[in-house]
């Protein structure tokens, strides 16, 4: 077998690149899939999915017998996807933001100049602003000790040093769920809502006015690096639990240890980043669905298996095309034994890197067995965003694609699984979406 995979090269990104050069870290130069007239400005790292329509559902048996993926034809809009996986790089990049917002806004809370309270206008804000220019002075002692406050020091450090406490890295946002406000209507002879929603204590309550819409969240986003243990009890995986996110090595390999709500929280970071380096009305962030994704995994061949097009999982030199468990727990034939840096392998026809093997992703959709026979024709999506409190069918969320860890079957672009949405495996990454808003041929 070693003589098949000698002439087996990882790493062929270039000219047959339909996304256009890939580089580690940035992701700088993207261009769209053809078949659509482009109005936007290319989104950087993203690739440009045509819309049309396809048969969503297996192209080979059911082996293991699930029967949750009846075919049937949908119709996808066009949007943009991220070429690669999220890496370590991306993710540390939202650490970092994190780390410094919570700490500036304590700060703010005994230092007015590490607040803008006003605009440009002097019109006095409704909530106040991080002031990003201030500079963080730690020779005061006062300020010093409050940065201690998001310092591990004394017994509870490693080795008795002081580190940063993960425990203090927790985002919050706010969103409008449309599920809330769709049941309102607003009756302008009494300038007051009518209708009944749903709490979040799971109380059907009367909507008082457009607060009742708007959701808030409030998110753990560090990484669980233990998960490589976690996953794994009789396997030796400490060196992969104590360097993987955060070494310089690791840059280009998938973030893990991702739960479904930490990637929310990192799509919703993305959509704030426009807001303050562009000043403008942003673009949405999300997850994609699981019929965008399995559209996107198929990269315009309709009915082949897997993202490469054809039956197998190796070309005709005999190299594998994925990062996947091949045989029987050879892991190390298809070039890697767990993870690999993105965009190993060669894309698919829409430009997009690992859609099969390495890490599965999250989607946005809520899991149902029977999800294909409720779905609508157009852009179809079905989820649901559960509660503490809700039994653990509800907090099912689709993830596809397979992982490093995975069977072949499981990277066949028809097969779906799932996974707890408040759990983060060392096998589960995701990747962003993002609407189209131009004009299609």
């Amino acid at each position: 077998m070693s003589g098949l995979m000698t002439g087996c090269s990882l790493f062929k990104k270039g000219n047959n690149d339909p996304g256009g050069s890939w580089t580690p870290h940035s992701k700088q130069k993207v261009k769209g899939a053809s078949g659509a007239k482009r109005t936007e400005i290319p989104p950087k790292g993203m690739v440009l999915v045509p819309g049309g329509h396809f048969v969503l559902g297996a192209s080979d048996e059911d082996i293991m017998q699930s029967f949750n993926t009846s075919q049937r034809t949908e119709t996808v809009d066009a949007f943009w996807m991220d070429q690669t996986e999220i890496t370590n790089y991306e993710y540390r990049d939202f650490v970092s933001y994190v780390k410094e917002y919570n700490l500036r806004k304590r700060l703010g809370q005994e230092y007015e100049e590490f607040l803008v309270v006003e605009d440009e206008d002097g019109t006095p804000l409704d909530e106040p602003l991080i002031n990003w220019r201030e500079r963080i002075n730690l020779r005061d002692q006062s300020i010093r000790e409050i940065v201690n406050e998001f310092n591990i020091s004394g017994e509870e450090a490693l080795l008795r040093k002081k580190e940063y406490d993960v425990r203090t890295l927790i985002y919050e946002w706010q969103n409008i769920d449309f599920d809330k406000a769709v049941r309102g209507i607003w009756n302008s002879e009494t300038n007051s809502y009518e209708g009944t929603i749903i709490n979040d204590e799971g109380e059907e309550v009367e909507i008082k006015n457009r607060g009742d819409f708007i959701t808030k969240n409030a998110v753990y986003i560090y990484p669980d690096t233990l998960c490589w243990m976690r996953d794994y009890k009789f396997t030796y995986n400490e060196p992969f639990m104590i360097r993987y996110f955060w070494h310089p090595a690791y840059n280009d390999y998938p973030v893990v240890g991702i739960s479904w709500q930490q990637a929310l929280a990192y799509c919703n970071f993305r959509t704030e980043t426009e807001i303050r380096h562009k000043g403008e009305v942003p673009h949405h962030y999300r997850l994609p669905t699981e019929v965008e994704w399995e559209y996107a995994a198929r990269g315009g061949l309709p009915t082949q298996a897997y993202p490469w097009g054809g039956p197998y999982t190796t070309n005709k030199s005999g190299c594998f095309l994925a990062n996947f468990k091949p045989q029987r727990g050879k892991y190390d034939l298809d070039g890697g034994v767990r993870t690999l840096p993105v965009g190993s392998y060669e894309p698919n026809d829409f430009g997009l890197y690992d859609m099969a093997g390495n890490v599965a992703e999250w989607t946005n959709n809520a899991y149902d067995e029977n999800a294909y026979s409720f779905y609508h024709d157009l852009s179809p999506t079905y989820s649901y965003n559960a509660k503490k409190s809700d039994p653990p069918a509800l907090k099912r969320k689709v993830i596809r694609g397979g992982s490093w860890k995975d069977i072949a079957y499981y990277l066949q672009c028809g097969s779906r699984t799932f996974e707890y949405q408040e759990k983060s495996r060392s096998y589960i990454g995701f990747r962003c979406v993002r609407s189209y808003m131009g004009m299609q041929k």
